[in-house]
């Protein structure tokens, strides 16, 4: 009995903690992946050392620079994004995504700051490697360098959200009011003279981070969506579930009179919604946020937490 009731003790444990993420807005779900995975490796680290055994497991999730090592290991492209060695490096990195994640959803949707963050990290990982094997200067170095954290994905999205908006201003302490494309342009400076420092494989992959979020920024200002092919595909796997899980035969104890949204009535009113968005989007661009009415605000805020 007593073993049944810890079994089901940690069950219930799980499923609130499953319940807590899933009440998380996109950002605070990023930003719960990266802690929980940090804590996780780090218990398995410490465990390890405990017992004297050869922690090596870590070197099969970040990724490495070497191109076999690389190919062996695929999913390293992911898995490196979400990893941080030390709390600081943890603590800096989720202040930044928090900041800027919170600015991003002023202007764009959760779906997209979940593609951006992922677009930059892949960028950033794949620049990393591609300049681990171009470039004579790391010759011998490739072997043996290995990759994580989430800068080049944090990055997209601070260069992205400073790029459709440059002249939006942040109060900075110590700083005082500095625009977006000051914060931009500095970010750029640093991790390009930084290139062959000691961090040379971290600043390769910001830089592929930076030029995805540039490129999304630059896009959105124009009214094209880099993201949107991404979120699409997502929402398609997302309403695939959905009806395989309502295909299910259910208890039914009671019947209500309610109508069910048809698949086509859902994808004509997204439809209208995009539009709606892209009309406010536009004028942001031409007019500025405070140009917006008061109905157009709630309706960019409210899209920006579907």
């Amino acid at each position: 009995m007593a073993g049944a009731r810890f079994i089901s003790n940690q069950m219930n444990g799980f499923h609130s903690l499953v319940a807590f993420f899933k009440r998380g807005t996109a950002l605070m779900r990023l930003i719960y992946i990266n802690v929980g995975v940090f804590l996780i490796t780090r218990m398995a680290v410490v465990l390890l050392q405990l017992f004297n055994i050869e922690n090596s497991f870590l070197l099969n999730i970040e990724l490495p620079a070497s191109v076999l090592s690389f190919l062996t290991h695929p999913w390293t492209l992911f898995t490196y994004m979400f990893l941080h060695e030390e709390i600081l490096h943890l603590f800096f990195n989720m202040l930044w995504l928090y900041w800027f994640g919170k600015l991003f959803l002023q202007f764009f949707q959760p779906k997209q700051l979940t593609v951006l963050y992922l677009l930059g990290g892949l960028a950033g990982g794949l620049l990393y490697v591609l300049a681990y094997n171009l470039f004579p200067f790391f010759e011998g170095y490739a072997a043996h360098s290995y990759l994580m954290g989430a800068s080049a994905s944090i990055l997209a999205v601070v260069i992205g959200v400073a790029s459709f908006a440059p002249t939006t201003k942040l109060n900075l302490m110590f700083v005082g009011e500095v625009s977006l494309r000051t914060i931009a342009i500095v970010a750029v400076l640093i991790d390009l003279l930084s290139i062959t420092s000691d961090n040379a494989g971290g600043h390769w992959a910001h830089l592929g981070g930076i030029l995805v979020g540039f490129v999304y920024g630059s896009m959105m200002k124009n009214g094209y969506d880099l993201t949107r092919v991404f979120v699409q595909r997502y929402e398609s796997v997302l309403s695939f579930l959905s009806r395989a899980r309502d295909r299910k035969p259910k208890m039914k104890v009671s019947y209500q009179d309610v109508h069910r949204e048809s698949d086509w009535e859902y994808n004509a009113r997204k439809q209208n919604e995009e539009k709606d968005l892209d009309l406010i989007l536009d004028k942001i661009k031409k007019s500025g946020y405070e140009s917006l009415s008061a109905e157009e605000k709630k309706r960019l805020f409210d899209s920006s937490r579907s």
